[in-house]
């Protein structure tokens, strides 16, 4: 009669171990490889074209810079001259030219909606509002420095100037509001930021922009003037949305 032993139960072939830890880590390469995510790289030769067009929606929060003449400090009529914080808003399109990889020509021509404001508090309590309503068209020209693509998103930083002109301004102010008599064209110098993330049929950027500008806006030969201020310039900070 034939003896059987433990050991017996486990005598393979070198062979066939070999195989099996063969096939074994093919599975578990397997596994490991499935759980990696396959990430797609959306228009990934977006930057082989010169030229891209686009369009944009923007909110501008805007006010006046006040630079008070030196008679101001000795009238007694006039106490505080303000220029409150208001909010319009910006459409227009967007053109951007291809340079290098690090740099971009930008221009977004728009039509803004702007009601700035100058208001006057006397010594007697009484108050005074000077409000202007006007419709602006502004054509910005911009240099763009990008940074490295990040799979779908990079970001960028730009600056330059814009020259703005208006086109209409109310008539009929609204109560309790008098006209201001301003100038009716402004150089500012822009500077901002951004984020672009590369969507499947187009590039979305929110931007954040900031405008000083450099002209004085201020009539000082308006009759109707009180004489407090030598300098009015404007001032915005602007959230863009754009899609090219």
């Amino acid at each position: 009669m034939h003896t059987s032993h433990v050991w017996n139960l486990f005598d393979l072939h070198w062979k066939k171990i070999v195989l099996g830890l063969l096939i074994g880590c093919g599975f578990v390469n397997s596994a490991d490889a499935q759980t990696v995510g396959y990430f797609r790289k959306h228009q990934e030769f977006y930057d082989d074209k010169p030229i891209h067009y686009g369009f944009l929606f923007a909110l501008p929060v805007t006010r006046f810079r006040l630079v008070h003449d030196d008679s101001f400090l000795t009238q007694d009529t006039t106490n505080r001259i303000t220029s409150p914080v208001t909010v319009g808003f910006r459409f227009g399109f967007v053109m951007n030219g291809y340079l290098n990889d690090h740099w971009d020509i930008r221009t977004t021509p728009s039509v803004s909606l702007y009601n700035r404001a100058v208001e006057y508090e006397y010594g007697s309590g009484k108050k005074r509002r000077e409000l202007r309503e006007a419709t602006w068209i502004e054509i910005p020209l911009l240099f763009k420095y990008k940074s490295q693509r990040r799979m779908n998103s990079r970001m960028y930083m730009l600056a330059g100037a814009t020259f703005g002109f208006e086109t209409n301004v109310r008539k009929r102010q609204l109560p309790g509001s008098d006209r201001l008599n301003a100038k009716s064209a402004d150089l500012t110098v822009d500077y901002g930021f951004g984020f672009e993330q590369f969507l499947a049929y187009t590039k979305f950027s929110p931007e954040l922009r900031f405008s000083h500008g450099i002209v004085n806006l201020y009539r000082t030969n308006d009759p109707n003037s009180t004489g407090s201020i030598r300098r009015l310039t404007s001032h915005t900070v602007t959230l863009y949305l754009m899609f090219e």
